[in-house]
């Protein structure tokens, strides 16, 4: 398996090691078949990649073997924003029939840590993620890793975090406070239920929260997570 290079953030801050830890705590008792995951968000710059990145990072650091998918094949930011560097094959690459599973899969600097990302965009991204080689794809990772995170595009923008998340185990919607209004996350949750994807939880993001006597500000990462059944009646604060 190849090695990429990148250029990974430092996770410094205790609230959002917690935050972290916390997520991971919670998705353990999603249960023993929750192993894809697709994560997702109203709209674009909410920090659902960052998160998605963390996320499989801290995984990875307890001791599990992950792989993060970035199937953002419209506008992918991730190559450039991590800087990159070592990639000649990416998931668009796989789905085309120009690679092979083994070709798409990188090892980083964190041991248990692949990646694999999103390659050259494509004109036609809806028909080549809803299809039987991307079916194939989750199959084939599924059986290689413990958790398979994949960074969806913005289900408010685009429909692709619906078609992703048909082929896997449950999605994550990520929530910037004080920015997505309830009515937008109720609707990216009426279009994941239409396409019958399960609905994990919510992570609210980029938390304003006063501390101290002095009234300063400082945002931290504040994870909740819901069961199935209560999507019925409770929604994500926002």
């Amino acid at each position: 398996m190849k090695k990429l290079v990148m250029d990974l953030p430092e996770i410094n801050d205790y609230r959002m090691v917690e935050g972290l830890n916390q997520l991971k705590t919670n998705l353990a008792f999603c249960g023993k078949d929750i192993k894809v995951i697709t994560m997702t968000s109203s709209v674009p710059n909410e920090g659902k990649s960052s998160i998605s990145l963390s996320l499989s990072r801290t995984l990875a650091e307890s001791g599990k073997k992950i792989l993060m998918v970035d199937a953002d094949l419209r506008k992918s930011v991730m190559a450039a924003r991590y800087h990159i560097q070592g990639i000649d094959k990416g998931l668009s690459h796989y789905l085309t029939g120009q690679a092979e599973v083994e070709d798409i899969i990188y090892e980083t600097e964190v041991e248990g840590l692949c990646i694999t990302v999103a390659g050259p965009l494509s004109p036609d991204p809806t028909s080549i993620l809803d299809s039987e080689q991307f079916e194939q794809f989750i199959e084939n990772v599924r059986d290689m890793f413990d958790y398979v995170i994949i960074d969806a595009p913005p289900l408010g923008v685009v429909i692709d975090a619906v078609i992703i998340g048909k082929y896997t185990d449950g999605a994550v919607i990520v929530i910037e406070q004080g920015v997505i209004k309830r009515k937008i996350v109720q609707d990216v949750i009426k279009q994941l239920k239409r396409g019958e994807v399960r609905i994990l939880g919510a992570v609210l993001n980029k938390v304003d929260e006063r501390i101290g006597a002095y009234g300063n500000y400082e945002y931290k990462y504040s994870y909740s997570y819901y069961g199935e059944s209560d999507t019925e009646k409770n929604h994500p604060n926002t």
